[in-house]
């Protein structure tokens, strides 16, 4: 069996967004045929039965505690722009985690360190080089997507002083993931769409020499380990489920709610939308309030420990994105759950769909809410959907399956 690092940037369980669920899925595939070594990061509201439960897959598990606060973020930006370095990595840099990582190397030479998203890369680079010389081992990025184009397209929905603040962090991305690039031995994305924009990055002879080095592996899920949510009509209930703090959710929400929503009630009068999400800001919580053209028609409800009875009585599953990168891991979820699925062009990009069978796909907000109007109204077109997605993931985004295309890459490496 060879010796494996993985590296994370969450404490990869409970397995409640697309991070943990990509690198909860991974850990579970490598430990079948190596011994892996999880080094993590943890917060404060990470459950205290998490660790133990990622233990059982691990040759041996360490975690750091990493802290996230408006002054570290601000002490990030006023470092970034010392350093020109981004401040998103800048704000990871945990002097622990490096003690740590030299500890692990000397005890325990490693064969592969696997870094999960662009944040662990600098961690596995000191890693590597914290082994001797001639111990060294290999290293393999798993980027998620390219964080430089996620920026970059938040960028365009933002005003004022903070469009320039993304737009720099968009341009110092770029610098800095592609020197990632050049230095890992094995790239994964999430999406073909992100490996075309990280390969982008290069002129065309820089490109062709590194094509080798990159996979496109979807976020997958255990189909067998959950059943599809049985349905209980409660009437036209619209879910948006993801956590507030991400820019793109907030954004969408905000899109869907004045632009999209209105038009759903002049065909569906008793239409309701539930936010369900961690944090959300005040300007999606006064959705809510007296005084919103929305009131009586929306709820949000914060961070949801058990979002069972919430799948139960959705109708309409929402994905309104019109920013961001990767894969939005909500929509196999969503078909896990057997869920009719509306979203984005962008909100859809990296998966593979079958529009107007599994998913329905609209950008215009006319058009966005002209396809949910018709997923509430019409039973069949409903069941249809549900059906079909719920089809699709035990198809193509089961992790026992999928995950086997790791192997090849990983014994190229040893």
């Amino acid at each position: 069996m060879s010796s494996i690092l993985l590296l994370t940037q969450v404490l990869p369980y409970p397995l409640t967004g697309g991070a943990k669920i990509r690198a909860y899925y991974m850990l579970r595939h490598l430990a079948q045929q190596h011994d892996v070594t999880l080094v993590s990061f943890v917060r404060d509201d990470d459950p205290p039965d998490a660790v133990p439960h990622l233990a059982q897959y691990c040759r041996a598990l360490h975690t750091v505690p990493i802290e996230r606060s408006r002054l570290r973020d601000g002490v990030a930006f006023a470092e970034s722009l010392l350093r020109a370095s981004p401040a998103s990595i800048v704000r990871d840099r945990v002097p622990a985690m490096q003690a740590l990582l030299r500890r692990l190397a000397r005890q325990t030479p490693f064969d592969i360190v696997h870094a999960d998203q662009t944040a662990m890369a600098q961690y596995a680079l000191f890693a590597r080089d914290a082994h001797a010389p001639e111990r060294r081992p290999r290293i393999l990025l798993d980027q998620h997507n390219a964080m430089y184009l996620l920026v970059q397209r938040q960028a365009g929905y933002e005003t004022g002083p903070q469009r320039l603040i993304w737009r720099r962090e968009a341009r110092l991305l770029r610098r800095y993931e592609a020197g990632l690039l050049q230095q890992f031995d094995h790239i994964l994305t999430v999406t073909a769409v992100d490996r075309i924009a990280l390969l982008d990055l290069f002129d065309p002879p820089e490109r062709d020499r590194l094509r080798h080095k990159f996979t496109s592996l979807p976020i997958c899920v255990d189909p067998a380990d959950k059943d599809p949510v049985p349905y209980r009509d409660q009437g036209p209930h619209i879910l948006h489920l993801g956590t507030m703090f991400w820019p793109p959710n907030v954004e969408g929400v905000l899109w869907f709610a004045h632009e999209v929503l209105p038009h759903i009630l002049r065909e569906v009068p008793q239409a309701h939308f539930t936010v369900a999400g961690k944090n959300p800001p005040s300007n999606v919580s006064a959705l809510a309030q007296n005084g919103s053209p929305v009131a009586g028609h929306v709820e949000v409800t914060g961070f949801v420990p058990d979002a069972q009875p919430l799948l139960a009585r959705c109708r309409a599953f929402i994905v309104p994105i019109r920013a961001g990168g990767g894969m939005r891991v909500k929509i196999v979820d969503g078909w896990q759950w057997g869920l009719p699925i509306i979203s984005t062009t962008i909100g859809a990009e990296g998966i593979d769909t079958r529009p107007g069978e599994n998913i329905l796909l609209a950008d215009d907000p006319r058009d966005f809410a002209s396809a949910v109007a018709s997923v509430l109204a019409d039973d069949r077109l409903n069941r249809s959907l549900r059906e079909q997605g719920r089809r699709w993931v035990e198809e193509h985004y089961d992790w026992r399956r999928v995950y086997r295309r790791l192997d090849d890459i990983y014994d190229a490496l040893l």
